[in-house]
């Protein structure tokens, strides 16, 4: 189907916006600005009043966590997982996995997002729901080496990327998810990095998340998490490094040699007292970061313009500098950065060719008046209530709130029903 959003105020990637129509042909962006007059359109949509923007990207959270929302909140990250966070994940079956990857689908949509890096258990039902859904999305099975299904979570995320790798036209793309090198041996990681770099597949992992991990790290191998990651190959195989939050000089010149992309999660490692990823450090020195919520049990939410306008706000209280990120940068950091990060690369960006992945803005009330500088308005004033339509790989998924691929209320029931059985 061809779709034209008509009088639409574009933001493009140079950070400018302008009026511009949008011209999409089947799941691509055929032509930005004044569309050939013989350009046939099977629909048109007025985006009179509408902030066109990329959809936004979230590059590392945990879908079906949704259900643990609210559950355990206002602790530390090792108390968090052990004591409460990983005895009630024990408890979880395909159907909560399933309903808990459904219900952030839901709150995905409705804040803008089109894209999400996923990692957890049962990911085939993850899978479903984003191909239920509509959302493009790169998974990962988290493996836990160090656990009794260790081999057996290895041996379904080898099988996920058989299934899934492309799956849906292309919006599913699949990647190694070892947990974090505190619960994967040196053994087991390498095992992995041969594992992908056999299979052609890239690695999510998390990275230097706390100071007590790099602490333990160091004491029991003698090198940092990103240190250690180049000794096992997993640096080798192309990786999405998840918080990155206590990094030496020496870690941020391996990741730039080795191209490993990061996800600043602002939101959750705030609220975990995790500490602040030195992100303008991470960006100076060439180092693709991108967005991401991190599970909505610890953010709570799955709301990437609050991670944007965090990360703007985080970093220039962190440096003192008014200037460490701007507007422009953190949008990019949640559009065009972010798709880096996943390994996706024609997405992120409104321009001829890049994949149809749009979310519209109605500049509609007080957040958008006046209007000196709509993205600035954006990141510091507007809110995910703002968002009109929202559409991924040329399909409209949302149209004047109204969501069109998934059932809002069943979804909600559905998902209550499990968390309280998970939870009793």
């Amino acid at each position: 189907m061809n779709t034209l959003f008509k009088n639409a105020t574009v933001l493009f990637p140079d950070g400018t916006t302008k009026p511009a129509d949008i011209a999409v042909q089947g799941n691509k962006i055929a032509q930005v600005g004044s569309v050939a007059p013989d350009w046939q359109a099977d629909r048109i949509i007025d985006a009179s009043e509408k902030l066109a923007v990329p959809g936004f990207v979230n590059a590392h959270t945990h879908a079906s966590m949704t259900l643990l929302r609210s559950y355990a909140d206002d602790m530390n990250l090792m108390d968090w997982l052990q004591n409460k966070i990983w005895p009630i994940e024990a408890k979880m079956k395909k159907d909560d996995i399933y309903w808990g990857a459904m219900l952030a689908a839901v709150e995905m949509i409705k804040s803008g997002t089109t894209t999400f890096a996923d990692m957890y258990g049962d990911m085939e039902k993850v899978a479903e729901a984003a191909i239920q859904s509509g959302l493009r999305a790169v998974l990962s099975r988290g493996m836990i080496g160090s656990a009794p299904n260790g081999e057996t979570a290895f041996e379904e995320n080898k099988q996920l990327f058989r299934d899934y790798n492309n799956a849906a036209d292309g919006r599913i793309t699949v990647m190694f998810g070892p947990h974090a090198p505190y619960t994967c041996p040196p053994a087991f990681l390498r095992r992995v990095a041969a594992a992908a770099q056999e299979m052609h597949a890239e690695v999510h992992i998390h990275l230097a998340e706390t100071k007590g991990e790099v602490e333990n790290c160091l004491k029991d191998y003698g090198k940092t998490p990103i240190e250690l990651m180049e000794d096992t190959g997993i640096l080798d195989c192309g990786v999405l490094g998840a918080h990155c939050v206590y990094l030496s000089d020496h870690d941020i010149q391996l990741m730039a040699k080795y191209h490993v992309r990061a996800a600043h999660n602002p939101g959750s490692n705030m609220k975990l007292a995790s500490g602040i990823a030195p992100v303008t450090k991470l960006l100076q020195a060439g180092v693709c970061v991108g967005l991401g919520t991190d599970g909505a049990s610890s953010n709570n939410n799955l709301d990437m313009l609050e991670e944007i306008r965090l990360a703007a706000l985080l970093h220039k209280v962190d440096t003192l500098d008014p200037l460490a990120i701007p507007a422009k940068e953190a949008v990019r950091m949640g559009t065009e950065y972010g798709a880096q990060a996943v390994g996706i690369k024609n997405t992120g960006r409104i321009e001829a060719g890049q994949l149809a992945d749009i979310t519209l803005f109605a500049m509609k009330g007080a957040a958008w008046c006046p209007r000196y500088d709509l993205t600035s308005l954006l990141v510091y004033s507007a809110d995910s209530s703002s968002i009109d339509t929202v559409m991924v790989d040329g399909k409209i998924l949302m149209e004047n709130r109204n969501l069109l691929t998934l059932d809002e209320e069943r979804i909600l029931f559905e998902a209550n029903r499990c968390a309280m059985r998970i939870s009793k």
